[in-house]
């Protein structure tokens, strides 16, 4: 790995503070809490050398852009938030999907997203209640579902 800098430590420190996969700017939002000037190019940067010494994997969910999650997680899927689409682990696992392969066949893995409303999109949208601050100290942008959402929030429970 090339020399840790900076930038690179509040990159991954912010991905494993998550506990949940981040899209790019999930992870700029977050890193500018220790990195006030951060770049959404040095980002990428950062997660492209992050990737390829292995310290972060890729997690690409169909029609979605890829997010990064900290390695080392044992066999896991995703729930992702149609709403916010945010992004959550969950760490059960329907075990050994082989037999829903055709007769003949041989499964190497599989990957499984559920896709819902996180806890936060089904609360009750109140007209009355602040938007909760992001990481940045700034109100976050309301997502489709009318709720505004600070990013990242790390995961409260396992799924």
């Amino acid at each position: 790995m090339e020399r840790s800098t900076r930038q690179r430590t509040a990159i991954c420190d912010a991905i494993a503070a998550a506990g949940r996969p981040l899209s790019a700017l999930e992870v700029l939002e977050a890193a500018r809490v220790d990195v006030e000037g951060l770049g959404i190019a040095t980002v990428y940067r950062n997660l492209k050398l992050l990737l390829e010494d292995g310290a972060i994997t890729l997690v690409q969910l169909a029609n979605d852009g890829p997010r990064y999650e900290m390695a080392g997680h044992a066999h896991h899927h995703h729930f992702q938030c149609t709403c916010c689409q945010r992004v959550f682990d969950v760490h059960q696992c329907p075990g050994d999907l082989a037999k829903l392969a055709p007769p003949g066949f041989s499964v190497e893995s599989h990957e499984i997203t559920l896709y819902g409303h996180c806890e936060d999109c089904q609360a009750p949208v109140s007209k009355s209640k602040s938007a909760p601050k992001s990481s940045t100290g700034k109100a976050s942008k309301p997502a489709p579902c009318g709720h505004k959402h600070s990013l990242p929030r790390p995961s409260s429970k396992t799924i």
